[in-house]
């Protein structure tokens, strides 16, 4: 299955954000930032991450429900999805 554009473009934006955050964990160690600085962004960088898989994973979801024989056909079976789904906790 595609993902539709709008849901493109927002994971497009979700995914910059996070390798903003990413970089500026690497920023924070260059320059010797104590460790509660370190870790909290690079908890934000994470979260960032998760809510990107999740927003992946509800457009995934909605098109299964939306046409499920035809996301069967395309490779996408209920156990797929919730295999998936799975893998984000």
């Amino acid at each position: 299955m595609q993902f539709p554009d709008d849901v493109v473009d927002d994971v497009q934006n979700r995914l910059r954000r996070a390798e903003g955050q990413l970089r500026g964990v690497q920023r924070l160690l260059d320059e010797g930032a104590d460790c509660k600085a370190v870790i909290t962004q690079l908890t934000a960088a994470q979260a960032a991450l998760h809510r990107t898989g999740l927003r992946l994973m509800t457009a995934g979801m909605r098109y299964c429900l939306v046409d499920p024989e035809r996301a069967e056909r395309e490779g996408m079976t209920t156990e797929d999805m919730e295999s998936l789904f799975l893998t984000l906790r």
